[in-house]
């Protein structure tokens, strides 16, 4: 695990579920569909369903004749553009889906994705062109050039860049995604613990949240119980509980929630290195609150720097961060350093001993 201290905090609004709810209901009610889209950034779940909504403006009995999914690393420019070029048999559009869309070069043996620069500039108007990549083509060189002109085109193309959801904001997240999912609302306390049970992995959230928004009765908003409950097959709850022992600096009731944890699991080295990357998250958090606070920042002013929009959240990680010192960040951070080392076979100490020590060393 590669423990660093960034010097600055990044600025960026983190737009993606606004961008796929507007791009989402526009193809599901099959409004003003475009020729080309082209969908990227490093965040798949988004675009793994904003890529299933345009498959399904095929219908099935269409879809022999008139639907390819290829991969860039198995096809070619030429071969694309062909397809992408030809008129629909026996329907109105067809759909061409590329992902790794830049990997198209690979096979290339013209001037690969370059030759894609003359269909952007006159797409076929009876094809869906779908080109999926983590990253945009260079803006100043060939298709990247033509791409970054047409993103202007609103009537042609569609050119949405979805990051990844930073972790501070994923509470906001499961709130948004709750009530845009299943019209349903979970209160901000059960979002921040689902949030640090689960952690960034959005595919495994929205299964959570499923799995939330079925169990729970329709006429109650999810609480914190519900989502203890829902999530113990996923991770032990005891984690939330040894982090509100540690922020309260609670050494006797954190080190038995520990002994607690250790005594439940099968592999104590995995509840170790989870644990470490858990509690990695939330000091990094606060690292930032104090270092932010020791500038001189004013409360509402930390707030808007992080770009947390719930109070409520935020007045939670405030709280947690006025019981440590900017002083004490290098310390314990070097503590989940030498406890996920000793883990991964780099001391003699047995698990136990690196687990109790790890918390009475964080918890000082």
């Amino acid at each position: 695990m590669n423990f660093k201290l960034e010097t600055h905090l990044p600025l960026a609004r983190n737009t993606s579920l606004a961008t796929f709810r507007t791009l989402f209901n526009s193809l599901r009610k099959r409004d003003s569909i475009k020729p080309v889209y082209y969908l990227y950034g490093e965040e798949p779940f988004l675009i793994d369903m904003l890529q299933d909504e345009i498959e399904k403006l095929i219908p099935e009995e269409q879809k022999d004749f008139n639907f390819d999914l290829i991969y860039g690393n198995e096809s070619n420019p030429a071969d694309v553009l062909n397809i992408a070029s030809s008129y629909p048999m026996m329907a109105e559009k067809r759909v061409v889906i590329v992902r790794d869309f830049m990997k198209l070069d690979e096979n290339s043996e013209g001037e690969g994705i370059k030759e894609f620069s003359g269909y952007f500039k006159n797409p076929n108007p009876t094809t869906i062109l779908c080109l999926i990549d983590t990253k945009f083509p260079h803006r100043g060189r060939e298709p990247g050039k033509t791409l970054k002109e047409k993103d202007k085109e609103t009537d042609l193309f569609e050119i949405h860049e979805f990051e990844k959801i930073d972790e501070r904001n994923l509470p906001d997240w499961i709130i948004d995604w709750t009530r845009h999912s299943h019209k349903r609302q979970i209160n901000p306390e059960a979002a921040q613990v689902l949030a640090q049970l689960v952690g960034p992995n959005l595919k495994l959230l929205s299964s959570e949240i499923d799995k939330l928004c079925t169990f729970v009765d329709t006429s109650e908003k999810v609480k914190v119980e519900h989502v203890k409950k829902i999530t113990q097959s996923y991770r032990d709850y005891d984690v939330i509980e040894l982090k509100n022992a540690v922020i309260k600096r609670d050494l006797h009731q954190a080190l038995q929630i520990a002994e607690q944890m250790l005594l439940k699991t099968n592999n104590s080295t995995g509840e170790i290195i989870k644990t470490v990357g858990f509690f990695y998250s939330v000091f990094s958090n606060i690292w930032q609150i104090c270092r932010l606070t020791e500038k001189g920042l004013n409360k509402q002013q930390v707030q808007d720097q992080l770009n947390i929009r719930s109070n409520y959240i935020f007045n939670i990680q405030y709280q947690e961060a006025s019981n440590f010192k900017l002083a004490e960040m290098p310390y314990i951070f070097e503590a989940l350093l030498d406890a996920d080392s000793a883990a991964k076979g780099f001391s003699t100490l047995d698990t136990p001993s690196i687990f109790l020590l790890l918390i009475k060393r964080i918890t000082g």
